[in-house]
C-alpha cells in the first residue's frame, strides 16, 4: 500500500500558491483493508474514504472505461493492480496529473511540470475527449490562472472543438454546467472562461441567452474589480438581457435563488440606474421602493455593486444613492402623527416624508 498526494495540492505547490485542500491516491489497496485501517467509505460511484484523524479524501486507484454518452457513461475499475500513472492519466489536463510521494519525490508522466513552466492548460490523453465536463473545467481553469499567464494549447483546443463538433458537449446536464460557471465566476478573471468557451464553439451551444463581445468582456472584467461575490458578477454578466430571458436561463441552469433574484432585479432596474445620474428625489425614491431596498437593504448594495460594470454607473454615483438612501432609510413619523394615522395612511406619510427627506439632500448637494 502506497499513499501519494495528487492534483490540485501538488500542482499550486509547484506555482507557489496556498493549498486549500489535499487529495490522496491509494496504490496497491482494497477496501476491505482501507477499513481495517479505520478509513470511512464515502465514494458512491469509486471508492473513497476519509481519513479517520483529518478527514482527508484517500481514493483507490482506478481506471474508467467509457460506456455511454455524458460525464455519468463511464464503468469504474479498481483493484491492488492499477498503477499511479494508470489513475493519472484519466485526468483532464497535465498539470492536475502529478503526484507527490511521501518522501517527496514528485511522479510526473505526462508532464505537468513542463506545462506549467510553459504555462499551458494541456490534456492528458485523448480520453479526455470522453467527458463533456472536462470542456468546462479548462474554461474554469482558463479563468483561474489567465492571470498568470496560462493558455490553452492548440491542440487541446482543437479537441474541445471536436467534442462540439460531434455532439458531446451536448451531454452536459445543466448542474454541472452551473457549477463550473459559479466557480468561474468566482475566479481572478472570469472573462477568461466565456473567452475560452467561445473559443472552441461552446458557448453558443452552452448558453445561447449571452452575447459575448468585446463590450460583454469589458462589463465582466468591471464587474470582477468591483466585486469579488460571484452573485454579483453574475447580475452583471446577464443584466442586458430581458428579465424574461434571464428567468428562462437561470431555471434552465437550475440556478440559486440569491443568484435568480439579483440578476433578475438588475435586468429590470439597469435602465434606471444607467440614467440615475440626473434624475429628480422621485425617482430616487422609487427605485429604491422597486429595489425593495428599505425591506431588504443588502439587496440595493449588491444590485449597485452590479450596476458599476457598466461605465455610466461610476463608484461616485453608486456612493450618492448609496447616501441617499440612508437618509431615507433613517426617516421615522413622529409619535403624535403616527397615533392619527392607520392602515395605508401610515405608509403614504411615510413616503411622503422620504421624498422630502431627499428633496432637502438633492438641494444641499
Amino acid at each position: 500500500m502506497q499513499v501519494y498526494l495528487v492534483g490540485g495540492a501538488v500542482r499550486d505547490e509547484l506555482l507557489g500558491r496556498a493549498v486549500s485542500e489535499r487529495d490522496w491516491v491509494v496504490v496497491g489497496s482494497t477496501p476491505q483493508e482501507m477499513e481495517r485501517l479505520g478509513y470511512r467509505a464515502v465514494g458512491r460511484e469509486f471508492p473513497v474514504f476519509l481519513h479517520p484523524v483529518n478527514q482527508e479524501e484517500y481514493a483507490l486507484a482506478r481506471l474508467e472505461r467509457k460506456t455511454g454518452p455524458g460525464y455519468r457513461g463511464f464503468e469504474t475499475q479498481f483493484s491492488p493492480q492499477v498503477t499511479l500513472e494508470q489513475d493519472l492519466q484519466r485526468r483532464d489536463l497535465t498539470i492536475n496529473a502529478m503526484a507527490r510521494g511521501a518522501d517527496g519525490t514528485l511522479v510526473d508522466p505526462y508532464g505537468g511540470r513542463r506545462d506549467i513552466e510553459r504555462r499551458l492548460l494541456r490534456h492528458v490523453s485523448a480520453a479526455f475527449a470522453e467527458d463533456p465536463v472536462r470542456v468546462v473545467r479548462v474554461a474554469r481553469f482558463a479563468a483561474r490562472f489567465a492571470a498568470l499567464g496560462f493558455t490553452v494549447a492548440a491542440d487541446t483546443l482543437e479537441l474541445m472543438r471536436r467534442m462540439v463538433d460531434n455532439g458531446e458537449i451536448n451531454a452536459l446536464v445543466p448542474e454541472r454546467l452551473w457549477r463550473e460557471l459559479q466557480r468561474a465566476l468566482g475566479e481572478p478573471a472570469p472573462e477568461a472562461f466565456f473567452d475560452t468557451l467561445q473559443a472552441c464553439g461552446a458557448l453558443p451551444v452552452l448558453l445561447p441567452e449571452l452575447g459575448w463581445g468585446d463590450a460583454e468582456r469589458r462589463d465582466l472584467q468591471r464587474a470582477a474589480q468591483v466585486s469579488t461575490d460571484p452573485v454579483v458578477r453574475f447580475a452583471a454578466l446577464v443584466a442586458a438581457l430581458a428579465p424574461d430571458a434571464v428567468t428562462a436561463l437561470c431555471q434552465r441552469l437550475k440556478a440559486p435563488s440569491e443568484y435568480r433574484e439579483l440578476a433578475l432585479l438588475c435586468a429590470r432596474l439597469l435602465p434606471r440606474l444607467l440614467g440615475m445620474a440626473a434624475s429628480d428625489a422621485a425617482a430616487q425614491l422609487e427605485l429604491f421602493e422597486l429595489a425593495d431596498a428599505f425591506r431588504r437593504p443588502e439587496r440595493l448594495t449588491l444590485l449597485l455593486l452590479a450596476a458599476q460594470s457598466r461605465p455610466a454607473v461610476t463608484a461616485a454615483a453608486s456612493e450618492s444613492l448609496r447616501r441617499a438612501f440612508a437618509a431615507a432609510a433613517a426617516v421615522t413619523l413622529p409619535p403624535a402623527q403616527l397615533s392619527r394615522l392607520a392602515g395605508p395612511a401610515i405608509a403614504a406619510a411615510l413616503r411622503a416624508a422620504r421624498l422630502q427627506r431627499l428633496q432637502g439632500l438633492q438641494r444641499s448637494e
